[in-house]
């Protein structure tokens, strides 16, 4: 661990929970900058923008800025535009349908004949609306895109379900899947390495999730860090085939080890 310089750190269940900033976050990036490291944050949580992110953090004392921030609508805008659609149908929130439309994508939110691709991200804005109409648009056979493949989203108060649940939910009635974007496919960390201009050997993905977080480290070729202050118990790791290289109980140890 004390040869990484590149840290590509989760945000929800890693460093934070909702408002509550974890022990040790801010000693952590304080430590990264003084030995002439990169931090960067990838989160697979489209339902906010960059901006919104940078609001956030701002709010719990931390500092950054875009360059900071690799997220699953920001791959996904990357994935979208190689396929020139014609007209995307964005299911989601506000805030991601926004991010599309500011990329010069096709975007719409409205049932029409000329949809060829339904786009799909963690909607905290939930309709039976939207449901219906990617059904739909499912039958029909459009492409279908979603941003990430998490289960569930932590909170204060537990877990809620996320963009995989949601496209378990479809598939149950329209019996198609998504081609999945976000983590654990090894773009986002690739991307970052390349923004950042580190190596594979420098870098480190810390995270809460083994089939994301953990997956996306591994098919990047990178060091994993799994922490358990988030989604993912001991069990979950014995039973998983993904391993992480490491785990710690949370951020705050694995500064202490670092600093050993």
């Amino acid at each position: 661990m004390k040869t990484k310089k590149l840290f590509l750190l989760d945000m929800d269940g890693t460093i934070y929970l909702d408002q509550e900033l974890f022990d040790g976050t801010m000693d952590f990036l304080d430590y990264v900058k003084k030995i002439g490291g990169r931090y960067m944050f990838l989160t697979n949580n489209s339902s906010k923008s960059v901006d919104k992110y940078i609001e956030k953090l701002a709010s719990l004392g931390i500092p950054s800025e875009a360059e900071d921030f690799l997220t699953s609508t920001n791959a996904t805008v990357l994935y979208l535009k190689k396929k020139n659609y014609h007209k995307i149908y964005a299911f989601g929130t506000t805030s991601f349908r926004e991010q599309l439309t500011d990329a010069g994508l096709p975007v719409c939110d409205s049932i029409s004949d000329d949809i060829d691709c339904l786009c799909m991200g963690f909607d905290t804005e939930l309709t039976f609306r939207k449901l219906e109409d990617a059904c739909i648009l499912l039958n029909r056979g459009v492409d279908y895109i979603a941003t990430n493949p998490d289960w569930v989203c932590p909170t204060w108060y537990g877990f809620v379900p996320d963009c995989g649940s949601v496209s378990e939910m479809l598939y149950r009635a329209t019996k198609r899947r998504p081609k999945f974007i976000g983590k654990p496919q090894p773009d986002m960390a690739i991307l970052a390495m390349e923004k950042a201009g580190f190596s594979k050997e420098e870098t480190a993905l810390i995270g809460d999730r083994i089939y994301t977080d953990i997956a996306c480290g591994v098919n990047a070729g990178i060091s994993t860090v799994l922490v358990l202050s988030g989604e993912t118990t001991m069990e979950d790791v014995q039973k998983s085939e993904t391993k992480p290289e490491f785990i710690y109980e949370n951020i705050r140890t694995i500064l202490n080890d670092l600093q050993a």
